[in-house]
């Protein structure tokens, strides 16, 4: 009876593990996509794909839903592959710029968790990066729109929206958005939370036609002084984005690839540089000797001697400067030593006559002596309750 009490509880537990692993199994889904080195890759995690996923999905239900992406293998995402989402009721965005590098096979693994019924899905994106090496734009431009957060801009309409707008000041058969980044992944601050606030979105844009006159002003003196003082700069393409765009004309950065750099030059031999078949000659281990006598000498002796110095300065003003009782007096009118010597006799003079008095001492210097009466008594008495004693004498 216990074996097949036992035997009934591996099958229940096996055919549990079964099951979980066939549900599981099936919630993993695959898909593929082709991104490109060198321009920008968008995939948009939508949350009404994955609600519709979960087991106990419904028609009219919107649950919160995250995501949590890595790749395959690793804990993180690669570096060139970012992830947002604004918050659980919005859909999520993976997105960058792939380098050459990274060309290649690479699975990326996305989870999506109902924060409601604490469902997953799983989703297995497999980016199958090709090389983007017949596409050349080496004129880069990087603007910052202020008024519009990443997850505002990666979405395909909002990218036609500012490339349309571009367009129409640069050569719209030869222009790419090759990046877009967040402003708080580029060192800027998150936004107070007051209505219109924005991060801020970095777009770069490239271009094998090279910038036009409106962005080659905005490099210019008489403008970048402008925006030193605060002010907007002059340029004919100022409202060309507006009023969807609030582009920052102060901070756009051009980069010109089209010009090869020259090659580094090389080191000649000379000093600080060895030349072919040559040996380091280090030092001799025991350095020459030297006399330190002059060094003692200097260090020990200069302060004693000014330490000697002030003391004989001190001296001659304590001791040498002084006048002397007797070359005092003698400078001293006759009449005015009289005069403090009569005040000094007289002075001990009543002195000694004081304490030849025979006198009795005064009543108030006694140790019991009452003001009023004139009674004497001795502090050795015996005490009375002071609380009996009447106030007033007449009361006795």
């Amino acid at each position: 009876t216990l074996f097949r009490s036992m035997a009934a509880r591996a099958l229940g537990l096996l055919f549990l593990a079964v099951f979980h692993f066939g549900v599981l199994w099936s919630a993993v889904v695959e898909k593929s996509v082709y991104p490109s080195t060198g321009t920008l890759f968008v995939h948009e995690l939508d949350k009404a794909y994955f609600q519709r996923k979960f087991l106990s999905h419904e028609v009219h239900r919107n649950d919160p839903v995250t995501f949590q992406a890595n790749l395959q293998g690793f804990p993180d995402l690669p570096r060139w592959l970012r992830y947002t989402q604004r918050n659980p009721y919005q859909s999520g965005y993976l997105y960058g710029c792939p380098p050459d590098a990274e060309t290649g096979k690479q699975v990326i693994e996305v989870k999506a968790y109902n924060r409601k019924t604490y469902e997953t899905v799983q989703e297995a994106i497999i980016f199958n990066i090709g090389s983007g090496a017949d596409i050349k734009m080496p004129y880069h431009a990087e603007f910052i729109v202020k008024n519009q957060d990443v997850e505002e801009v990666l979405p395909k309409e909002a990218q036609q929206a500012f490339q349309r707008a571009l367009d129409s000041i640069w050569n719209p058969l030869q222009l790419n958005i090759i990046n877009i980044t967040s402003s708080l992944d580029r060192g800027g601050r998150v936004p107070l939370p007051i209505e219109g606030r924005k991060e801020g979105t970095y777009v770069k844009v490239g271009s094998e036609a090279p910038f036009p006159r409106c962005l080659q002003e905005t490099q210019s003196q008489q403008n970048q002084e402008r925006c030193q003082e605060g002010a907007q700069p002059a340029l004919s393409c100022y409202d060309t984005f507006a009023p969807y765009f609030m582009i920052d004309w102060c901070n756009i950065t051009l980069i010109d690839n089209s010009v090869t750099p020259s090659p580094e030059v090389q080191a000649t031999p000379g000093d600080g540089v060895m030349e072919d078949g040559s040996e380091y000659n280090p030092p001799s281990e025991s350095p020459d000797e030297r006399d330190f006598l002059a060094d003692y000498l200097l260090t020990l002796l200069l302060p004693l001697l000014l330490a000697l110095l002030l003391c004989l300065i001190l001296s001659y003003i304590m001791c040498c400067r002084r006048e002397g009782v007797d070359k005092r007096d003698a400078k001293t009118p006759d009449i005015q030593m009289l005069h403090h010597q009569t005040i000094h006799a007289n002075t001990e003079e009543l002195r000694e006559m004081a304490r030849g008095r025979e006198v009795p001492r005064p009543l108030s210097t006694l140790p019991m002596f009452n003001v009023r009466t004139g009674e004497r008594r001795s502090p050795m008495a015996q005490h009375r309750d002071s609380a009996r004693v009447p106030l007033i004498l007449a009361q006795k």
